[in-house]
């Protein structure tokens, strides 16, 4: 196995790595990068000259340099920094990593070192969706300035890169998919379950476990944080759908407009009736062509929510903490990507991946190789599940009834189990396709009326033999 000591000595310069984080993430990108590729970086990365192209990192910025590492770090290729100045102002490192998180200090790092010419790899989805106009503009500068003239990135080839592959869906590589697979195809729909913590949640009370009781199961697992909000309130997932919408259909869709309903709602009982029906639940990220005149020809529409899925259909499949996403398109129908959406390895590789494509200049050459104007209409439309909590008594079934048609909402089924206790119970209504803010305003009527409990619940449902498979 070659040192990385030598590495550093080779004729040919290596691609030097600075490293902004070192927590479980970092840790993976590092023991990948100087332990388990060793020679096999040099053997792996061949530049357009025929020269081998090797990969080394040289710096690694932390907050607190004593603090214990579940990593070997080798000091004589590795320096340790606390300060992220030390990385991005280094002339002799060529590419960037962010793995700190965060949008704040790592936007700053992140954009400087665009600026400075250096290519960067990063897993932050919030920075990528929040910022994505802002980022593009300042790499679309630099690669300007650097043109015919001597290159100051990573590569060969003079242009510096932005990558991203491990910021939506972990170890899946679909956004190396998306950047380039579907170049001559037309995508309807992208649809995904892209947030593990989640998905081992809804698992959890598929089984039959409450909500509270397998929230603190996932947090004792160190699936969901002290503050499981951007998981359970669908934040996480509603800036990955953004990152997705930009590839698949080229508009940029402000992550504040897009509308977010996370987990913390779903119950038991919700289970029970989807399995009447036939269905499992999952928090899904969905951008979607509408149909206007002919089939996905309207505006597009991106949400995040509960959905009623088959139990056919592929996305029932996730198990677990496991991600999936579904692509239907013209060319192809549907096609799935599934994997670990999470975890030490499997993010790490995806980031080791764009640093071998960096270095062997085969990165797409703009990290959204297409812009659209389509219109964005974020009042989707969809079939919808209500589940309406009340006190028993006469004339609720018609009174929903009455407020479904004031709302033009028209009612396809009525589903309601056996009342054990007067005073708490449940029924469910699913409608024909509709508005999501028809639905929303439906429910803020039925929440007014003194039959109900609380604010019902509602979620979209997949509906039509499109979504199945065989």
């Amino acid at each position: 196995m070659v040192s990385t000591s030598s590495i550093l000595q080779s004729s040919i310069r290596p691609l030097r790595i600075g490293m902004i984080g070192a927590g479980t993430v970092g840790g993976g990108v590092y023991e990948i990068i100087m332990n388990r590729l060793g020679s096999r970086s040099a053997g792996n990365n061949t530049t357009a000259s025929g020269a081998k192209k090797q990969v080394v990192i040289t710096k690694i910025c932390v907050r607190d340099p004593t603090k214990p590492r579940d990593f070997q770090n080798d000091k004589r290729s590795t320096e340790i920094v606390t300060d992220i100045n030390s990385i991005v102002n280094d002339k002799d490192i060529d590419l960037v990593v962010e793995v700190m998180g965060g949008t704040s200090l790592a936007k700053s790092a992140v954009l400087e070192s665009l600026k400075q010419g250096k290519s960067v790899v990063t897993a932050n989805k919030a920075l990528i969706a929040e910022n994505l106009e802002e980022i593009v503009g300042v790499l679309n500068q630099v690669n300007e300035r650097v043109v015919g003239k001597e290159a100051v990135t990573a590569g060969d080839g003079g242009n510096v890169k932005f990558a991203y592959e491990a910021s939506v869906c972990g170890g899946i590589p679909v956004i190396q998919v998306l950047q380039s697979c579907y170049t001559g195809d037309i995508i309807n729909e992208v649809m995904g379950i892209c947030n593990g913590t989640t998905n081992f949640m809804l698992g959890k009370m598929e089984a039959g476990a409450d909500y509270d009781e397998v929230l603190k199961e996932a947090q004792d697992l160190g699936f969901a944080e002290a503050d499981p909000s951007a998981d359970v309130d669908g934040y996480d997932v509603r800036a990955k759908i953004a990152i997705l919408a930009k590839l698949a259909f080229g508009t940029t869709v402000p992550v504040d407009t897009i509308p977010c309903m996370g987990i913390t709602n779903i119950s038991v009982i919700d289970f029970a009736y989807a399995k009447s029906m036939g269905c499992t639940i999952k928090l899904v990220g969905t951008a979607v062509r509408q149909s206007q005149f002919g089939e996905h020809d309207g505006a597009l529409s991106v949400y995040v929510s509960p959905k009623l899925v088959p139990n056919t259909h592929l996305l029932a499949s996730a198990t677990g903490c496991g991600n999936a996403v579904a692509i239907d398109s013209a060319n192809l129908g549907i096609a799935s990507y599934t994997g670990p959406g999470a975890g030490r390895y499997a993010t790490a590789n995806s980031i080791v991946a764009d640093i071998l494509r960096v270095a062997n200049n085969t990165s797409t050459a703009s990290p959204f190789p297409f812009s659209s104007n389509i219109e964005i209409d974020n009042d989707y439309v969809s079939a919808f599940y209500i589940r309406i909590s009340f006190q028993d008594g006469l004339g609720i079934i018609r009174r929903i009834g009455e407020l479904s048609e004031s709302q033009e909402v028209s009612i396809h089924s009525i589903l309601q189990q056996p009342i054990t206790d007067r005073m708490a119970a449940d029924t469910v209504v699913t409608t024909e396709a509709c508005k999501y803010s028809q639905v929303k305003a439906l429910c803020e009527l039925i929440e007014k009326e003194d039959f109900a409990l609380c604010a019902p619940v509602f979620m979209p449902m997949f509906t039509g033999s499109e979504y199945f498979c065989a």
